[in-house]
């Protein structure tokens, strides 16, 4: 039976087939889905993990344990977990153990663009890549073997458009794998420096196995067309050289991590003219050159964002693409903003108008550094708004912190933001934290997480006291409060920056689009009311805007929030009443 699946449906599915018991993730655009969809699977235990590190950790305990495990998460969720991963490189497995990283090229949900191949180059451990949602299955099952074979993590390196994109695939049957046998062996599992330097031989001899086994290893193989011109690609980049050059030779890399040498060195001597067409970084383009093959690639190609067959078609047969029909009335530019009705738009409103600094962090509300709220300053990582807000007290002095707050989410401050806290109480600072508790985890499509009260199969569980968690810290000054209540939220602030200690402000109101909430219906703007100064565009609410002057709300956008009515002095915002009275 076949089947039309994303790519990350497919990664599930494969993980299902081939076996899997345990399977820990974080999640993260574009690798949500995978496990999203592995927890449909009854015969899989699946959770979300605090974070990346703690989800590869015990990915790596089931492995230990015997049975194979996995974890997916996104590019910048493999810098988290990458402690674990280089030292689980040196530990090997039991059960097999597969580690699914999804890259962004073009940063479409990203704060950065980064190649995890380098990962798997610098932890010496096993890379494959799939082009579409068929590989995407059998690579799983691929890299169950090879990880039991060769004793090793497997790298599953992902793309967004492969996630992302549909294709049919042959469904089969779960294959029932029996849990290996459990043996204490400190010498392998303990890595403490005596037994991590004989491992370390280890690894070494399992690369050389490695690269031997990439020489004629049926995931990299060669199509023969005309040898004119030969492409070697890997990923996504494959799919768009075939649409874009047809028949030519392909050097297709299925295992991109250790790459072939002979296979690699016997295919250019074969063809006149060779590419390396990869997104990202020229990682796969750099080894050829290393070989002494003669290779053109980021001569021509970007190393920044993602190719197209556009692009692949001009830059090789110099065949430009027709300039698409133009019209008459130019589209607008339509930047993300936060939803109407969104609890953080109340927080960025009173913060802006308090001129703070705001040190901001991973999440919905990093939107607002946008116009017209333009309330964040700084964004780097999940957790980073914390330490980087006693960073800049201690840079600045005292003084400088009753200028300064820091805005995480509730799921981020769980993720990595509470060692944040615990460094600004036991370094005496002075930092105030807003956690914005919105109830889910929302950025990524509404995931469960400690803080929510459920898992990611919607079982009640234990649910994290956020009042307790910071006074357990250290934080004696905790305050609950309602972000819509703008009178008191901003006098909350006030209060907490100007405190001679550390403080933590959780923001508590429950994302809009959450089933369970329910606003009263639509506003409406009484122009008779309305003296147009505009205060109610300092929102930023999309329901609103300014048509030829005068303010209008949107009755199809808004959910009758009720936020605009309380920045208007002149109650010139009304309930929209019965529509046939």
């Amino acid at each position: 039976m076949k089947k039309l699946l994303l790519g990350n449906e497919a990664i599930a599915r494969g993980a299902y087939e081939a076996g899997v018991t345990v399977v820990s993730s974080y999640p993260g655009t574009p690798s949500t889905e995978i496990t999203e969809a592995i927890a449909k699977y009854d015969e899989i235990y699946s959770e979300w993990a605090p974070n990346e590190k703690v989800a590869t950790e015990v990915a790596i305990g089931a492995s230990f344990g015997g049975a194979r495990a996995m974890t997916a998460m996104k590019h910048v969720g493999l810098n988290v977990a990458a402690d674990p991963l280089f030292t689980c490189s040196y530990t090997g497995v039991n059960g097999g153990l597969v580690i699914v990283v999804a890259d962004d090229p073009g940063m479409h949900s990203s704060q950065n663009e980064q190649d995890s191949r380098h990962y798997a180059k610098a932890s010496k451990v096993l890379m494959l890549e799939p082009s579409d949602s068929q590989e995407c299955k059998d690579f799983v099952a691929e890299a169950y073997n090879l990880s039991e074979q060769f004793d090793t993590p497997v790298i599953i390196r992902l793309s967004t458009r492969v996630s992302h994109s549909q294709s049919l695939v042959e469904i089969k049957e779960r294959e029932n794998i029996p849990l290996r046998e459990y043996k204490k062996d400190a010498q392998k599992y303990v890595m403490m420096p005596a037994m991590a330097r004989k491992r370390h031989w280890a690894v070494e001899d399992r690369i050389k196995a490695l690269r031997e086994y990439a020489e004629t290893s049926k995931l990299n193989r060669i199509e023969w067309g005309d040898r004119k011109i030969g492409i070697i690609t890997s990923g996504i980049a494959y799919q768009y050289a075939r649409e874009a050059l047809g028949d030519v030779s392909y050097l297709k890399l299925g295992m991109v991590y250790p790459l072939p040498e002979k296979l690699i060195k016997d295919f250019v001597s074969q063809v006149e003219q060779v590419y390396v067409i990869e997104e990202l970084d020229p990682f796969i383009e750099e080894h050829c050159k290393a070989l002494g093959c003669k290779v053109i690639g980021k001569e021509l190609f970007t190393v920044i964002g993602e190719l197209n067959t556009n692009i692949i078609r001009e830059k090789i047969l110099n065949i430009k693409t027709e300039k698409p029909i133009s019209v008459e009335e130019s589209i607008p530019i339509r930047p993300p903003v936060m939803c109407p009705g969104c609890p953080h738009r109340g927080v960025f409103y009173v913060l802006k108008k308090l001129k703070l600094v705001v040190s901001g962090d991973i999440g919905c509300y990093t939107l607002g550094a946008l116009a017209p709220l333009e309330a964040i300053d700084t964004c780097v990582c999940m957790g980073a708004s914390v330490g980087a807000a006693l960073g800049m007290e201690k840079a600045r002095g005292k003084d400088f912190s009753k200028k300064v707050v820091a805005v995480i989410g509730d799921s981020t401050f769980i993720h990595s933001g509470i060692t944040g806290l615990i460094d600004v109480v036991y370094n005496k600072g002075n930092s105030t934290v807003i956690i914005l508790d919105n109830s889910i985890t929302g950025m990524t499509g509404h995931q469960h997480n400690p803080t929510t009260g459920f898992t990611i199969k919607g079982e009640p569980t234990r649910q994290v006291d956020l009042v307790k968690l910071a006074q357990a810290i250290g934080i004696e000054r905790v305050k609950v409060v309602d972000p819509f209540d703008l009178e008191k939220f901003e006098k909350t602030v006030k209060e907490e920056i100007a405190a001679e200690e550390p403080s933590v402000i959780i923001s508590q109101r429950p994302c809009a689009l959450l089933k369970h909430v329910k606003y009263e219906g639509p506003l409406h703007i009484n122009g008779d009311k309305c003296t147009r100064c505009k205060m109610c565009m300092r929102l930023g609410c999309p329901a609103i805007s300014n048509k030829d002057g005068n303010m209008t709300i949107d009755i199809t956008l808004c959910n009758g929030c009720g936020l605009c009515v309380k920045v208007c002095r002149f109650s010139a915002i009304e309930k929209v009443g019965d529509i046939n009275g």
